[in-house]
């Protein structure tokens, strides 16, 4: 068994996602006003239509450890994840990710609930949904890989249910805590649809579940009488 740390060299999209967020935190912090168009604000979203929010947030930081957090899995995980996928699978993932986080955070704030209005007019930025949904494929992709969680080394999988666990019980218990947890969760479950459709996935399940039951529907509608060579005296009924 051998261990290494990091990926080794950074890939073409990696190396531009890095540059590209390092170069808005700077931005941030000569113009802080750039966070006020581009965090994203649901209130902002339903009633100004300030829909590129949903992308712009992704490449602001509340600050340089909220930065470093991102940028560092990003590039442990983001560099294999797009040295077996290749650049443009990779993007259009980190992508995807990223915006159904931020479109979770916006549905989050539309919900009938009296702590929903803390969150319709609460900016948040971050790639963190794009960073979970890395590390859901991660596990997904490398289930056995050895990973550290803080200083106990344990495999990708594990590593993945726990942060997932983890975040969901903060979604669940840490409403109005100040961290987007609700976008973190919908980063990892979107993630999962993502990689997973079309493949034995829930959406296989689903589509097994919806065919099973128009089938038996049918069944109910048609009824057949089986006998003989003779036809029935009341006629075949169909």
């Amino acid at each position: 068994m051998s261990y290494s740390f990091g990926p080794g060299p950074v890939t073409p999209a990696v190396k531009l996602l890095l540059i590209a967020n390092i170069a808005l935190f700077v931005l941030q912090q000569i113009v802080p006003v750039i966070v006020q168009y581009g965090g994203l604000t649901p209130g902002a979203v339903f009633e100004r239509f300030w829909v590129w929010q949903i992308v712009t947030y992704m490449f602001l930081h509340g600050d340089i450890v909220h930065l470093l957090f991102n940028m560092l899995p990003l590039w442990m995980f983001g560099v294999e994840l797009e040295r077996l996928w290749g650049t443009e699978r990779f993007t259009r993932y980190y992508f995807y990710t990223g915006i159904a986080a931020g479109v979770s955070s916006l549905l989050l704030a539309k919900l009938p609930f009296e702590f929903a209005a803390f969150f319709y007019y609460t900016t948040t930025v971050g790639a963190s949904g794009a960073i979970y949904g890395l590390l859901l494929a991660y596990g997904l992709l490398f289930p056995y890989r050895t990973v550290l969680f803080l200083i106990f080394p344990m495999q990708a999988r594990v590593f993945v249910i726990i942060t997932g666990a983890i975040v969901l019980w903060s979604a669940v218990t840490d409403i109005g805590g100040g961290t987007a947890h609700i976008a973190h969760l919908g980063g990892m479950v979107f993630g999962y649809l993502y990689l997973t459709r079309g493949r034995g996935g829930p959406w296989t399940e689903l589509k097994y579940r919806y065919t099973k039951w128009k089938m038996n529907r049918m069944r109910k509608r048609f009824d057949v009488h089986q006998g003989g060579r003779r036809t029935p005296p009341g006629g075949w009924t169909h």
